[in-house]
Protein backbone atom coordinates (compact mmCIF):
# COMPACT_ATOMS: atom_id res chain seq x y z
CA UNK A 1 0.00 0.00 0.00
CA UNK A 2 1.46 3.48 -0.85
CA UNK A 3 1.50 6.56 0.81
CA UNK A 4 -1.35 7.82 -1.00
CA UNK A 5 -3.54 5.01 -0.76
CA UNK A 6 -7.07 6.04 -0.45
CA UNK A 7 -8.03 3.58 2.17
CA UNK A 8 -6.10 5.69 4.77
CA UNK A 9 -8.03 8.89 3.31
CA UNK A 10 -8.89 10.80 6.50
CA UNK A 11 -12.92 11.81 5.03
CA UNK A 12 -13.15 8.03 4.57
CA UNK A 13 -12.17 6.38 7.26
CA UNK A 14 -14.31 9.22 9.25
CA UNK A 15 -17.55 7.99 7.51
CA UNK A 16 -17.01 4.56 7.78
CA UNK A 17 -16.67 5.12 11.42
CA UNK A 18 -19.84 7.26 11.24
CA UNK A 19 -21.61 4.36 9.44
CA UNK A 20 -21.03 2.21 12.09
CA UNK A 21 -21.94 4.50 14.99
CA UNK A 22 -25.51 4.67 12.69
CA UNK A 23 -25.71 1.22 12.82
CA UNK A 24 -26.01 1.27 16.58
CA UNK A 25 -28.06 4.45 16.96
CA UNK A 26 -31.51 3.66 15.42
CA UNK A 27 -34.82 3.69 16.82
CA UNK A 28 -35.76 1.18 18.40
CA UNK A 29 -39.22 1.74 18.54
CA UNK A 30 -41.59 4.89 18.26
CA UNK A 31 -41.93 5.24 21.87
CA UNK A 32 -37.91 6.14 22.86
CA UNK A 33 -37.24 8.07 18.87
CA UNK A 34 -36.99 10.91 20.93
CA UNK A 35 -33.63 9.27 22.57
CA UNK A 36 -31.43 8.48 19.67
CA UNK A 37 -33.05 11.48 18.18
CA UNK A 38 -30.65 13.46 20.74
CA UNK A 39 -28.18 11.12 20.44
CA UNK A 40 -27.58 11.64 16.87
CA UNK A 41 -28.15 15.35 17.24
CA UNK A 42 -25.05 15.48 20.16
CA UNK A 43 -23.06 13.58 17.85
CA UNK A 44 -23.68 15.80 14.90
CA UNK A 45 -25.47 12.78 12.87
CA UNK A 46 -28.53 14.04 12.57
CA UNK A 47 -28.40 15.23 8.82
CA UNK A 48 -28.33 18.75 9.46
CA UNK A 49 -24.84 19.15 7.99
CA UNK A 50 -23.45 20.84 11.89
CA UNK A 51 -20.26 20.39 12.94
CA UNK A 52 -19.41 16.84 14.06
CA UNK A 53 -15.70 17.29 15.80
CA UNK A 54 -12.55 15.67 14.50
CA UNK A 55 -13.46 12.07 15.16
CA UNK A 56 -9.50 12.15 15.71
CA UNK A 57 -9.99 9.40 18.63
CA UNK A 58 -11.43 6.58 17.01
CA UNK A 59 -8.85 8.23 13.56
CA UNK A 60 -6.10 7.14 15.94
CA UNK A 61 -7.16 4.06 16.83
CA UNK A 62 -7.96 2.89 13.04
CA UNK A 63 -4.81 4.28 12.36
CA UNK A 64 -2.52 2.57 15.14
CA UNK A 65 -4.38 -0.75 13.85
CA UNK A 66 -3.69 0.07 9.84
CA UNK A 67 0.43 0.65 10.43
CA UNK A 68 0.29 -2.71 12.17
CA UNK A 69 -1.62 -4.80 9.96
CA UNK A 70 -2.12 -2.40 6.57
CA UNK A 71 -6.31 -2.53 7.07
CA UNK A 72 -8.47 -0.72 9.04
CA UNK A 73 -11.70 -2.12 8.37
CA UNK A 74 -11.98 -4.79 11.64
CA UNK A 75 -11.05 -2.11 13.73
CA UNK A 76 -14.12 -0.26 13.35
CA UNK A 77 -16.22 -1.08 15.77
CA UNK A 78 -13.85 -0.33 18.19
CA UNK A 79 -13.69 2.89 16.70
CA UNK A 80 -17.03 3.71 16.76
CA UNK A 81 -17.09 2.43 20.86
CA UNK A 82 -14.36 5.18 21.07
CA UNK A 83 -16.52 7.85 19.90
CA UNK A 84 -19.30 6.99 21.50
CA UNK A 85 -17.76 6.83 24.61
CA UNK A 86 -16.07 10.15 24.26
CA UNK A 87 -18.87 11.89 23.45
CA UNK A 88 -20.85 10.21 26.47
CA UNK A 89 -18.50 11.95 28.73
CA UNK A 90 -18.77 14.99 26.75
CA UNK A 91 -22.40 15.10 27.47
CA UNK A 92 -21.99 14.79 31.09
CA UNK A 93 -19.17 17.61 30.98
CA UNK A 94 -21.86 19.74 29.43
CA UNK A 95 -24.39 19.59 32.47
CA UNK A 96 -21.36 19.64 35.30
CA UNK A 97 -19.33 22.81 33.47
CA UNK A 98 -23.19 24.29 32.96
CA UNK A 99 -21.75 25.11 28.61
CA UNK A 100 -24.49 26.34 26.94
CA UNK A 101 -22.88 25.63 23.43
CA UNK A 102 -20.73 22.74 21.48
CA UNK A 103 -19.34 22.86 17.98
CA UNK A 104 -21.95 26.19 17.64
CA UNK A 105 -24.88 24.54 18.56
CA UNK A 106 -26.93 24.31 21.71
CA UNK A 107 -26.04 21.31 24.57
CA UNK A 108 -27.84 18.85 24.80
CA UNK A 109 -29.28 20.30 28.74
CA UNK A 110 -30.08 23.25 27.52
CA UNK A 111 -32.31 21.75 25.03
CA UNK A 112 -33.98 18.72 26.80
CA UNK A 113 -32.99 19.04 30.47
CA UNK A 114 -30.79 17.85 32.41
CA UNK A 115 -32.38 14.50 33.35
CA UNK A 116 -32.47 13.74 29.72
CA UNK A 117 -29.49 15.12 29.00
CA UNK A 118 -28.03 12.75 31.85
CA UNK A 119 -30.20 9.97 29.79
CA UNK A 120 -28.64 10.82 26.60
CA UNK A 121 -24.99 10.57 28.10
CA UNK A 122 -25.82 7.29 29.94
CA UNK A 123 -27.05 5.96 26.41
CA UNK A 124 -24.29 6.87 24.45
CA UNK A 125 -22.47 4.99 27.17
CA UNK A 126 -24.74 1.85 26.78
CA UNK A 127 -23.95 1.59 22.65
CA UNK A 128 -20.03 2.26 23.01
CA UNK A 129 -20.21 -1.23 24.80
CA UNK A 130 -22.49 -2.73 22.79
CA UNK A 131 -20.16 -1.65 19.86
CA UNK A 132 -16.89 -4.01 21.30
CA UNK A 133 -18.98 -7.14 20.88
CA UNK A 134 -19.20 -6.50 17.61
CA UNK A 135 -15.64 -7.84 17.53
CA UNK A 136 -17.17 -11.05 18.29
CA UNK A 137 -18.64 -11.25 15.39
CA UNK A 138 -15.78 -9.94 12.99
CA UNK A 139 -13.77 -12.98 14.29
CA UNK A 140 -11.93 -11.62 17.41
CA UNK A 141 -10.76 -14.46 19.99
CA UNK A 142 -13.18 -13.66 23.56
CA UNK A 143 -9.66 -13.28 25.13
CA UNK A 144 -8.70 -10.21 22.99
CA UNK A 145 -12.23 -8.63 22.89
CA UNK A 146 -12.21 -8.82 26.33
CA UNK A 147 -8.73 -7.03 27.54
CA UNK A 148 -10.20 -4.41 25.24
CA UNK A 149 -12.92 -4.56 27.35
CA UNK A 150 -11.13 -4.39 30.48
CA UNK A 151 -9.02 -1.28 29.00
CA UNK A 152 -11.85 0.48 27.87
CA UNK A 153 -13.76 -0.12 31.77
CA UNK A 154 -10.56 1.44 33.12
CA UNK A 155 -10.00 4.47 31.20
CA UNK A 156 -13.82 5.23 31.59
CA UNK A 157 -13.12 5.19 35.62
CA UNK A 158 -9.65 6.88 34.95
CA UNK A 159 -12.18 10.10 33.51
CA UNK A 160 -14.74 9.71 36.33
CA UNK A 161 -11.36 10.15 38.40
CA UNK A 162 -9.90 13.10 36.85
CA UNK A 163 -13.27 14.82 36.59
CA UNK A 164 -13.75 14.81 40.12
CA UNK A 165 -10.03 16.14 40.75
CA UNK A 166 -11.06 19.19 38.79
CA UNK A 167 -14.87 19.56 40.29
CA UNK A 168 -13.29 18.97 43.60
CA UNK A 169 -10.44 21.49 43.46
CA UNK A 170 -12.92 24.02 41.61
CA UNK A 171 -15.51 23.49 44.26
CA UNK A 172 -13.60 24.11 47.28
CA UNK A 173 -11.02 27.08 45.96
CA UNK A 174 -7.96 24.98 46.17
CA UNK A 175 -5.03 26.01 44.51
CA UNK A 176 -3.96 23.09 42.08
CA UNK A 177 -0.20 22.60 41.48
CA UNK A 178 1.51 21.80 37.90
CA UNK A 179 1.90 18.43 39.30
CA UNK A 180 -1.53 17.61 40.35
CA UNK A 181 -3.07 19.34 36.98
CA UNK A 182 -0.73 16.74 34.99
CA UNK A 183 -2.14 13.99 36.96
CA UNK A 184 -5.61 15.13 35.97
CA UNK A 185 -5.00 16.04 32.65
CA UNK A 186 -3.51 12.44 32.56
CA UNK A 187 -6.82 10.75 33.43
CA UNK A 188 -9.07 13.32 31.71
CA UNK A 189 -7.69 13.39 28.24
CA UNK A 190 -4.49 11.30 27.97
CA UNK A 191 -6.04 8.25 29.29
CA UNK A 192 -9.13 7.80 26.98
CA UNK A 193 -6.09 9.08 23.53
CA UNK A 194 -3.77 6.19 25.25
CA UNK A 195 -6.52 3.77 25.20
CA UNK A 196 -7.84 4.64 21.98
CA UNK A 197 -4.24 3.86 20.09
CA UNK A 198 -3.95 0.79 22.11
CA UNK A 199 -6.85 -0.70 21.27
CA UNK A 200 -6.01 -0.53 18.04
CA UNK A 201 -2.94 -2.71 18.65
CA UNK A 202 -4.34 -5.06 21.00
CA UNK A 203 -6.97 -5.72 17.47
CA UNK A 204 -3.53 -5.79 15.43
CA UNK A 205 -0.67 -8.09 17.78
CA UNK A 206 -0.19 -9.99 20.48
CA UNK A 207 2.91 -8.76 21.29
CA UNK A 208 3.30 -6.55 24.15
CA UNK A 209 6.19 -4.76 23.73
CA UNK A 210 4.61 -3.20 20.83
CA UNK A 211 1.48 -2.50 22.61
CA UNK A 212 2.75 -0.84 25.35
CA UNK A 213 5.04 1.80 23.11
CA UNK A 214 1.40 2.64 21.12
CA UNK A 215 -0.06 2.92 24.60
CA UNK A 216 3.34 5.22 25.01
CA UNK A 217 2.73 7.32 22.03
CA UNK A 218 -1.17 8.18 22.89
CA UNK A 219 -0.07 8.85 26.38
CA UNK A 220 2.31 11.43 25.08
CA UNK A 221 0.13 12.58 22.67
CA UNK A 222 -3.00 12.97 24.53
CA UNK A 223 -0.70 15.25 26.88
CA UNK A 224 0.69 16.89 24.24
CA UNK A 225 -3.15 17.63 22.90
CA UNK A 226 -4.24 18.91 26.15
CA UNK A 227 -1.80 21.24 26.63
CA UNK A 228 -2.41 22.63 23.18
CA UNK A 229 -5.98 22.91 24.36
CA UNK A 230 -4.78 25.28 27.47
CA UNK A 231 -2.90 27.78 24.66
CA UNK A 232 -6.21 27.68 22.34
CA UNK A 233 -8.42 28.49 25.39
CA UNK A 234 -6.83 31.45 26.44
CA UNK A 235 -4.65 32.48 23.01
CA UNK A 236 -7.07 30.71 20.04
CA UNK A 237 -9.01 32.14 17.66
CA UNK A 238 -13.24 31.15 18.03
CA UNK A 239 -13.07 30.26 13.76
CA UNK A 240 -10.09 27.81 14.17
CA UNK A 241 -11.33 26.20 17.23
CA UNK A 242 -15.02 25.92 17.29
CA UNK A 243 -15.14 27.70 20.44
CA UNK A 244 -14.59 31.17 22.06
CA UNK A 245 -11.13 31.54 23.86
CA UNK A 246 -12.90 32.50 27.16
CA UNK A 247 -11.05 30.04 30.13
CA UNK A 248 -10.16 33.31 31.58
CA UNK A 249 -13.77 34.65 31.81
CA UNK A 250 -14.64 31.09 33.06
CA UNK A 251 -11.97 31.51 35.84
CA UNK A 252 -10.41 27.96 34.18
CA UNK A 253 -7.32 27.20 36.08
CA UNK A 254 -5.15 25.20 33.24
CA UNK A 255 -1.22 25.21 32.63
CA UNK A 256 -0.71 28.51 32.31
CA UNK A 257 -2.68 29.94 34.73
CA UNK A 258 -1.42 27.69 37.62
CA UNK A 259 2.33 28.05 36.17
CA UNK A 260 2.16 31.69 36.82
CA UNK A 261 0.16 31.50 40.30
CA UNK A 262 3.63 28.81 40.57
CA UNK A 263 6.02 31.57 39.30
CA UNK A 264 5.01 35.11 39.09
CA UNK A 265 6.49 37.64 41.64
CA UNK A 266 4.66 38.85 45.06
CA UNK A 267 2.54 41.58 42.87
CA UNK A 268 1.77 39.70 39.61
CA UNK A 269 0.52 36.75 42.13
CA UNK A 270 -1.40 39.56 44.30
CA UNK A 271 -3.01 40.86 41.25
CA UNK A 272 -4.45 37.19 39.53
CA UNK A 273 -5.72 36.50 42.83
CA UNK A 274 -7.46 39.73 42.75
CA UNK A 275 -8.49 39.86 39.27
CA UNK A 276 -9.80 35.74 39.29
CA UNK A 277 -11.94 36.81 42.36
CA UNK A 278 -14.25 38.73 40.15
CA UNK A 279 -17.61 37.59 39.12
CA UNK A 280 -17.53 38.64 35.98
CA UNK A 281 -14.39 40.16 34.56
CA UNK A 282 -14.56 43.08 31.85
CA UNK A 283 -12.43 42.89 28.77
CA UNK A 284 -9.56 44.67 29.78
CA UNK A 285 -9.35 42.56 32.95
CA UNK A 286 -8.96 39.57 31.09
CA UNK A 287 -6.22 41.13 28.82
CA UNK A 288 -4.28 42.14 31.97
CA UNK A 289 -4.36 38.58 33.22
CA UNK A 290 -3.30 37.86 29.83
CA UNK A 291 0.03 40.14 30.08
CA UNK A 292 0.84 38.71 33.51
CA UNK A 293 0.78 34.83 31.99
CA UNK A 294 3.17 36.39 29.39
CA UNK A 295 5.45 38.36 31.34
CA UNK A 296 6.04 35.44 33.66
CA UNK A 297 6.83 32.98 30.63
CA UNK A 298 3.29 30.82 31.30
CA UNK A 299 2.77 30.97 27.46
CA UNK A 300 6.46 29.87 26.26
CA UNK A 301 6.26 27.00 29.25
CA UNK A 302 2.86 25.38 27.98
CA UNK A 303 3.69 25.56 24.29
CA UNK A 304 7.30 23.87 25.05
CA UNK A 305 5.89 21.16 27.14
CA UNK A 306 2.95 20.64 24.54
CA UNK A 307 5.96 20.47 21.44
CA UNK A 308 7.95 18.31 24.44
CA UNK A 309 5.40 15.73 24.85
CA UNK A 310 4.78 15.62 20.86
CA UNK A 311 8.30 14.73 20.13
CA UNK A 312 8.10 12.16 22.43
CA UNK A 313 5.03 10.85 21.40
CA UNK A 314 6.43 10.56 17.04
CA UNK A 315 9.90 8.99 19.51
CA UNK A 316 7.68 6.22 20.92
CA UNK A 317 5.79 5.41 17.66
CA UNK A 318 8.87 5.12 15.24
CA UNK A 319 10.07 2.93 18.31
CA UNK A 320 7.46 0.32 17.67
CA UNK A 321 9.62 -0.42 14.80
CA UNK A 322 6.05 -1.60 12.77
CA UNK A 323 4.47 1.58 11.61
CA UNK A 324 3.24 0.92 7.67
CA UNK A 325 4.55 4.18 5.94
CA UNK A 326 0.60 5.25 4.63
CA UNK A 327 -0.50 5.03 8.41
CA UNK A 328 2.23 6.86 10.04
CA UNK A 329 1.87 9.56 7.52
CA UNK A 330 -2.05 9.95 8.09
CA UNK A 331 -0.57 9.68 12.36
CA UNK A 332 1.32 12.49 11.53
CA UNK A 333 -0.90 14.29 9.54
CA UNK A 334 -3.38 14.24 12.85
CA UNK A 335 -0.93 15.24 15.30
CA UNK A 336 0.13 18.64 13.32
CA UNK A 337 -3.52 19.12 12.52
CA UNK A 338 -4.55 18.70 16.30
CA UNK A 339 -1.07 20.63 18.21
CA UNK A 340 -0.20 23.60 16.31
CA UNK A 341 1.94 24.45 19.53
Amino acid sequence: MTATSPRLDLPTLIAETEAEILRLVVDRDPTTHGLYEMVRYHLGLDGTGAPAGKRMRPLLGLLAYASITGEYRAALPGAAAVELGHNFSLVHDDIEDRDRERRHRPTLWTLHGIPQAINAGDTLFSLSRIALHRLTDLGFSDARVLRLMRLYDETCLALCEGQYIDIYTSEHDLTMSVELYFDMIGRKTAALIAASIEAGAILATEDNEVIRRYRAFGWALGLAFQLNDDLLGIWGQEQATGKEPTDLAKHKKTLPVIYAFEHAGAVDRSRLESLYRAADPTVDEVSEVVSILERVGARDYTRDEARRYRDEALGELDAAGVVEPAARERLEQIIVAVISA
